[in-house]
């Protein structure tokens, strides 16, 4: 092995797929290419490669269908490639999980920038749960029946573990870190994403709102993590 990470272009498109696979191998990434939409999932659970890249419109299975397969069982990165006009697209893959998004046409140097700040945000995660370790109770964030157990990498509310995703999980760490304060959307696009808030991304808002879903949290009145109009979110500490 050659300690090279791996990368798993899903993408009918048979020329993007090639440039991105030229592009990415001229920056020491080892690629693979599926086309097809329904052979992507046991690819992925199969190969379990360090990210992947996932085009929404691919024959045999959409990106979404292949998303929502895949989600529960793999836990690597999944970066999702959308039309540009397709706002929508972008809200609904986020919803089922996938970590980022670039829009196309796809800007070469944008793709290497986000694919770098998504492998480096897992690999911080991964090193946290290796290194941290013999006291876990010494590295856990507590609010009532809530425990962030940073050392495990793990969540448990009212003594259930949470599955969540590495960004839905970063969200909340930052979330708790600062509990009783309002994080603006800037602050949390960036770090959750590594981007600056420009006034219309929504992934910061699917992100909360998946996040309070699986944490039992009322959408529709939330009282766990609260949205403070006009200036962000908040973890309300003694609502656990």
């Amino acid at each position: 092995m050659d300690g090279k990470q791996r990368i798993l272009v899903v993408e009918d498109d048979h020329r993007l797929s090639g440039l991105i696979k030229e592009y990415l191998e001229g920056n020491e990434y080892e690629v693979g290419i599926e086309s097809q939409g329904d052979r992507a999932p046991e690819r992925i659970l199969g190969e379990q490669p360090d990210l992947v890249i996932l085009d929404l419109m691919l024959p045999g299975m959409d990106g979404l269908s292949v998303c929502r397969t895949v989600r529960s069982t793999y836990k690597g990165p999944i970066l999702i490639l959308t039309a540009r006009e397709d706002d929508m697209d972008q809200v609904v893959g986020l919803e089922l999980g996938a970590d980022d998004y670039v829009k196309k046409p796809i800007e070469p140097r944008v793709l290497l920038a986000r694919i770098r700040a998504i492998l480096r945000r897992f690999q911080v995660n991964g090193s946290e749960m290796q290194g941290k370790g013999t006291n876990p109770s010494s590295d856990t964030l507590s609010f009532g029946a809530l425990a962030i157990n940073k050392s495990a990498h793990q969540v448990v509310l009212d003594e259930q573990v949470v599955d969540l995703t590495t960004t839905e999980y970063e969200l909340l760490c930052l979330l708790a870190d600062n509990g009783g304060e309002v994080l603006d959307r800037d602050t949390i696009l960036e770090s959750i994403r590594g981007i600056s808030y420009d006034g219309l991304d929504r992934s910061a808002d699917v992100c909360v709102s998946r996040l309070r879903k699986k944490l039992g949290d009322n959408s529709a009145n939330p009282t766990r993590i609260k949205t403070i109009w006009g200036r962000g979110y908040l973890l309300v500490k003694d609502a656990w």
